[in-house]
């Protein structure tokens, strides 16, 4: 029986439609990055490739004035301003939460089927493919309002109508703060210890230890699940 020959990704064409022919051979080819901060054509159609370019100073201008009249609306119905904090400081605690989930679980998947590539790719796998990817780097506003939807139900699940909006905006506002710090890792220099760590522990994540570091803003979760980064790992081949 003659062997059946490994399928190419051909990088100079659009590559979401090559992805799912990889097969069992996906995960490989995903985890050897490519560092350049010019990415790749993702696909064929203009419209569609505008959708997953977004530059990161979006994130704040888009997002920044949502979570201010979420956090009023809270105000006008006669919530204090320490409760108001309170509310918004256990939103941001609670986005941390899903950010370890989402990286985790959804973003880290293993998959081998053609479709099951294609989405794990759009989702997060060419990020590490292409990790300097500077208008791939944060969300695209279509993707995060779809997680926004699933996270103000959840929010809306066990608050009341009053605290709902203040706990939502500061979730919200905990996505920002990581959206930006993501892209600021991957393409600032650092000056301070704590930014120099933070930097340190995600790019080891992607270069050594894939399967685990999932925290990009805090490494809390990771310590609570036991998948914080060790010291030492031997580094893996980088090929393109």
């Amino acid at each position: 029986m003659v062997a059946q020959e490994r399928f190419t990704v051909d990088l100079n064409k659009p590559l979401v439609s090559q992805v799912g022919h990889l097969g069992e051979a996906y995960d490989e080819w995903v985890h050897q990055p490519i560092v350049t901060k010019e990415g790749p054509r993702f696909f064929e159609s203009d419209f569609w490739e505008f959708l997953t370019l977004t530059v990161w100073w979006a994130i704040p201008v888009i997002w920044l004035p949502v979570v201010v009249w979420c956090i009023s609306m809270s105000v006008s119905m006669g919530h204090s301003l320490p409760e108001v904090v309170a509310m918004v400081v256990f939103g941001m605690f609670l986005w941390t939460f899903i950010e370890y989930i989402l990286h985790r679980f959804l973003f880290h998947m293993k998959t081998t089927s053609y479709w099951g590539n294609t989405a794990h790719y759009l989702l997060h796998g060419f990020h590490h493919k292409h990790p300097m990817d500077h208008l791939r780097l944060v969300f695209p506003p279509l993707a995060t309002a779809i997680i926004c939807v699933f996270f103000w139900n959840l929010v809306k699940f066990f608050a009341t109508p009053s605290t709902t909006p203040a706990v939502f905006g500061g979730g919200l506002l905990g996505y920002v703060i990581y959206d930006v710090t993501h892209y600021y890792l991957h393409h600032a220099h650092p000056t301070i210890s704590v930014t120099k760590s933070l930097k340190k522990y995600h790019l080891k994540h992607h270069f050594r230890i894939q399967d685990k570091g999932f925290g990009v803003t805090s490494s809390l979760w990771d310590i609570v699940f036991g998948t914080l980064l060790t010291t030492k790992a031997p580094k893996r081949d980088q090929q393109n």
